[in-house]
């Protein structure tokens, strides 16, 4: 999976409840710093979120998915409000990459934990 490709996946679970928060734009921001995205990278990535054709694109590797899946569950949890077509959009990317249930709350408290969102 491309860089590309990651950012696209974050903007289309950012979009999956229908909406940008400003929480999720900040969340988006500092994900293209670390990335080295510039504005119109953002923009494109947006412009694919709201196409016809978007898509999740899914990593092969194990440590890419979980990297994936934890950078998903930041982003459904920055505004706050876990919403059904977020937590739907997730459950199908993690059963696409043959994650178990009992693999997905370790990895949920760990990524929340680490993030500062636990028990907020």
């Amino acid at each position: 999976m491309t860089d590309v490709e990651y950012l696209q996946n974050l903007v289309v679970m950012a979009l999956a409840d229908g909406q940008f928060s400003q929480e999720e734009i900040e969340f988006l921001c500092d994900r293209c710093l670390e990335m080295g995205f510039n504005r119109e990278q953002l923009n494109s990535a947006i412009r694919y979120a709201f196409s016809d054709s978007a898509a999740l694109h899914l990593p092969q590797d194990p440590t890419s998915q979980r990297r994936l899946l934890g950078d998903l569950i930041r982003m459904m949890a920055a505004d706050g409000h876990l919403h059904e077509r977020e937590k739907r959009l997730f459950a199908v990317a993690a059963a696409m990459m043959q994650f178990e249930a009992e693999q997905i709350d370790p990895l949920i408290d760990e990524v929340l934990t680490r993030h500062g969102k636990k028990n907020e």
